[in-house]
């Protein structure tokens, strides 16, 4: 195999034929789709019309099944760098091409650009590959990569649909749009049983008794076992704070049948009843040494064994108790958790029958204003804005997935956007199955937004965690083969 350069770019290619379906819908909702589908071309690989077909969730939702593309890619293997990602710079990636040339096969090297975004430049990294196969030869590249491995090189087979760069397809996408219209439901966001504990999309849509849902934001993975349903970012569920901002980060807020893509911050603060101040650090997760972190009952685990300080708070703020941490928050309280300083804190400023309020603010960055805290308002912490005002936006780098892997591969998306007259539009764009979809990146995935008319537009969990919900059943193929078990989720109610 020759030397090449690949550099990141929309795929162009062999032109797709397709063609425009519309499925019989049951006669009480037969009529024109109260939605405008975008009658352009495909916006991704060869520009064509794609195959759709339309059915109706309830009265004002529709349900698209969109195809476009066919899968032309193959496969390679793809040698790992000594820090274990499967891309270095070039002195890096020349030495391993070298080990490689040391074991008698051809390798090749190859410059790969991640785009720039909003907030994160461009980056040049290299990548050594050896061979190139059609999609029907994958044992050989298995063979060749056993090869490999046994003169003692760490290397992986890679489908080329999934590096990000030209590609044919195909895609499989499910989209829903919601006619804030004729849809006389409303909007809200499910943490399901409990904050710590990760549920599917179909069982909190279920419990919810939802006309259809997606899942939601980032979960932390990497925390302890019992506590990963914790949501990376801001969660409101009926106007009660459950998890706490990352400052700026994007985020979707929800309120009736109203839909906005913004950024948010969070200020909560422990007031002792002679007007002391602490900063809380946290809502709702592990707490750091030093840190102040407030527990509600919708935790659903033990607040950390560290041993710090508990101050168990009733409704009205009152201090109903002090313990020693690591133990459940009961129904009706809110237990104050501090460690090392913050414990101090609490020893001194929190005593029994004393009362403590905590004092919590969500603002709303694009608007500066404070959101108010009540019932019908609900948040869902979105992992990377995508499109603002009709152009694309990526800010990868503050919403902290800047890297080549999130930015340029293609994976399972889940999109939300809203458009100008306020149609809430939901995408799961299925992907990691060669040959039958390829995913997106954040690039194609804010063009796919804009194509459907986006104004605004976030990226929410994707991989294996991108799963939509219509009427009780998932609609899409989620990439591990059943539905993998999430953070949080937005529910789309029948009232």
């Amino acid at each position: 195999m020759s030397r090449r350069t690949l550099t990141a770019g929309l795929a162009a290619g062999l032109a797709v034929a397709t063609t425009l379906t519309v499925t019989t819908v049951p006669v009480h909702a037969a009529r024109q789709p109260s939605v405008k589908f975008p009658s352009a071309k495909f916006p991704l690989g060869v520009p064509a019309v794609p195959t759709r077909t339309m059915t109706s969730v309830a009265q004002g939702i529709e349900l698209y099944d969109v195809k476009a593309g066919r899968s032309t890619d193959g496969y390679t293997v793809t040698v790992l760098m000594p820090s274990g990602r499967d891309y270095g710079m070039r002195p890096t990636a020349e030495a391993k091409l070298a080990e490689v040339e040391a074991t008698g096969e051809v390798g090749s090297l190859q410059t790969v650009v991640r785009p720039s975004v909003a907030d994160a430049p461009a980056q040049e990294v290299y990548m050594v590959r050896v061979g190139l196969w059609k999609f029907e030869e994958k044992a050989k590249a298995d063979e060749t990569a056993k090869k490999l491995k046994d003169a003692g090189l760490k290397v992986k087979v890679d489908y080329l649909g999934d590096d990000g760069l030209k590609t044919t397809g195909p895609w499989n996408v499910k989209v829903m749009m919601i006619d804030p219209r004729a849809f006389r439901g409303s909007y809200a966001a499910s943490l399901g049983s409990s904050v710590a504990k990760r549920e599917t999309v179909s069982e909190m849509a279920k419990a919810g008794k939802a006309l259809a849902a997606v899942n939601g934001g980032f979960f932390n993975i990497h925390t302890a076992k019992e506590l990963r349903g914790e949501p990376l970012g801001a969660s409101v569920v009926a106007g009660k704070l459950l998890s706490e901002a990352v400052p700026g980060r994007s985020a979707v807020v929800l309120k009736g049948r109203t839909v906005r893509v913004t950024e948010l911050k969070t200020i909560v603060t422990a007031i002792a009843q002679e007007g002391e101040k602490l900063p809380v650090n946290g809502v709702n997760r592990a707490a750091l040494t030093d840190e102040l972190v407030l527990y509600t009952e919708e935790y659903g685990a033990k607040t950390p064994a560290d041993g710090g300080t508990d101050v168990l708070l009733d409704p009205n703020g009152k201090v109903v108790g002090v313990r020693v941490s690591g133990a459940e928050v009961a129904r009706g309280t809110r237990v104050l958790h501090g460690s090392g300083v913050a414990a101090d804190w609490l020893n001194a400023h929190a005593l029994e029958g004393s009362t403590v309020k905590v004092d919590t603010r969500l603002v709303d960055l694009r608007k500066g204003k404070t959101l108010k805290l009540t019932p019908d308002l609900h948040v869902i912490a979105g992992g990377v804005g995508l499109v603002r005002n009709g152009k694309t936006r990526i800010t990868a780098k503050r919403d902290g997935h800047d890297s080549l892997n999130m930015i340029l591969r293609r994976h399972p998306r889940t999109l939300l956007g809203t458009t100008r007259n306020g149609t809430l539009v939901l995408a799961a764009i299925d992907g990691r199955q060669p040959g039958v979809t390829v995913g997106a990146s954040f690039i194609e995935a804010a063009q796919f937004m804009r194509w459907l008319g986006a104004r605004d537009a976030i990226n929410l969990d994707g991989g294996g965690s991108t799963a939509m919900v219509a009427n009780g059943k998932v609609v899409n193929r989620p990439s591990d083969g059943s539905e993998r078990p999430v953070g949080d989720a937005l529910l789309v109610l029948p009232k």
